[in-house]
């Protein structure tokens, strides 16, 4: 404990040195965050400054060994330096799906020179991927995947379609599951890695609800990929797929989990008003915000407990199921109430004001919550099954 103590005292002191004063404010919109990649825009010199000493520093992953990038940190000081960090208000110095998602299934499934070609690249920030699972006729049975990849000596040709892939006209490189056997449904499946910028890749935005589109159609005509990208053996990409989806539904559900939104019983209280004693003054919405927050303080500790009991080896990987699902439904909570607190300025579109309408395209996002990593029907499914253990029908 003293060992710890020490090194929570030292990084408290080097983040208190080091974090531009800029990055310790609240990240405005989901564009304000830094993504990485090779065509990244840097919103100011602190951001570029604070990716840059937090990567160098291996901190943008601090629990991946060293020689990939990461910090090397154990698991508690990693722990340690998340919660300094949200003490001192420091945003995230990278946000990316190769750190949530690929990152891990390539540490646990990929060959030591596909770990060294992308793990620190992922890690500095140099690289920006995106996941290619969902196609039109494949969403919650995605084993169903019909998009084809035909096997030669030293390569692949790719031929298909994905659909729902985030951020494809902004990624430099994809995690594809193509289906390389026709013999088995889920063993004719293999995990493979190219470049975005291959001859005969295309992606056509999707416009949602909120008029923004982080979302693609994606398609691949006679994609030829280097045959050493495939992650782990051919026709056997379902493990990884299903290892992957773990890492990806616990970081939805990390969205149940407020970081730099402000809390909502402030936000509520500076936009309908206060009483005599400084609470906000509409009675039955603060009734609505103080069950909303004892939910989120439950979810935060339940958060806690299942990284706890992964880190003894004891956790159910179902688990990320029912935090995907509880997760996801907090968030839209979080949001219906924000917009019920804004009232009619919380519908504004457009303007400075409001942001381009931040408040009002986030609520409508927040919808796709739901859906996107697996629907919570498919979530409660595995719940049932996995972990209550309940007959199937």
């Amino acid at each position: 404990m003293s060992e710890l103590e020490t090194f929570r005292r030292e990084t408290r002191a080097w983040l208190e040195a080091n974090c531009p004063a800029q990055m310790r404010q609240p990240v405005a919109s989901e564009s304000d965050a830094c993504w990485g990649g090779r065509h990244f825009k840097f919103q100011s010199e602190a951001q570029r400054r604070w990716l840059q000493i937090m990567g160098e520093r291996g901190w943008t992953v601090p629990a991946w060994p060293k020689a990939y990038g990461g910090g090397g940190l154990s698991k508690e000081e990693a722990a340690v330096l998340n919660a300094e960090m949200r003490a001192l208000g420091c945003r995230p110095p990278l946000v990316s799906f190769g750190i949530w998602m690929l990152g891990p299934a390539l540490l646990a499934h990929g060959t030591e020179e596909q770990k060294l070609e992308h793990l620190p690249k992922i890690a500095r920030g140099e690289i920006r991927w995106c996941q290619g699972y969902s196609e039109p006729n494949a969403g919650s049975d995605l084993a169903s995947l019909a998009t084809k990849a035909e096997v030669h000596d030293d390569h692949l040709i790719i031929n298909g379609q994905k659909i729902w892939t985030s951020y494809a006209d902004e990624a430099d490189w994809i995690f594809c599951l193509v289906r390389t056997s026709t013999a088995k449904k889920h063993t004719g499946i293999s995990f493979i890695l190219f470049d975005m910028e291959s001859p005969g890749v295309s992606t056509r935005p999707i416009v949602l609800i909120s008029g923004k589109s982080p979302f693609c159609e994606t398609f691949f005509d006679d994609v030829r990929v280097p045959r050493r990208n495939v992650v782990g053996e051919l026709n056997a990409g379902w493990t990884i797929a299903k290892y992957l989806l773990t890492h990806e539904r616990e970081m939805i559900g990390g969205i149940g989990e407020r970081s730099n939104v402000k809390p909502l019983g402030e936000f509520a209280a500076d936009a309908v008003g206060r009483d005599a004693s400084g609470r906000l003054s509409e009675a039955s919405l603060r009734a609505q915000i103080a069950r909303f927050e004892i939910d989120e303080a439950a979810f935060r500790l339940l958060l806690q407990a299942s990284g706890d009991r992964a880190r003894r080896g004891e956790g159910n990987p179902a688990m990320s199921s029912a935090l995907k699902f509880y997760g996801a439904e907090l968030n839209k909570r979080r949001w219906e109430l924000m917009i019920s607190a804004a009232g009619a300025d919380g519908l504004e579109w457009e303007g400075e004001r409001s942001n381009e309408g931040t408040l009002a395209r986030t609520w409508l996002r927040s919808k796709g919550n739901s859906i996107e990593g697996g629907t919570s029907e498919i979530q409660l499914n595995v719940v049932a099954k996995r972990i209550l253990g309940l007959p199937g029908v």
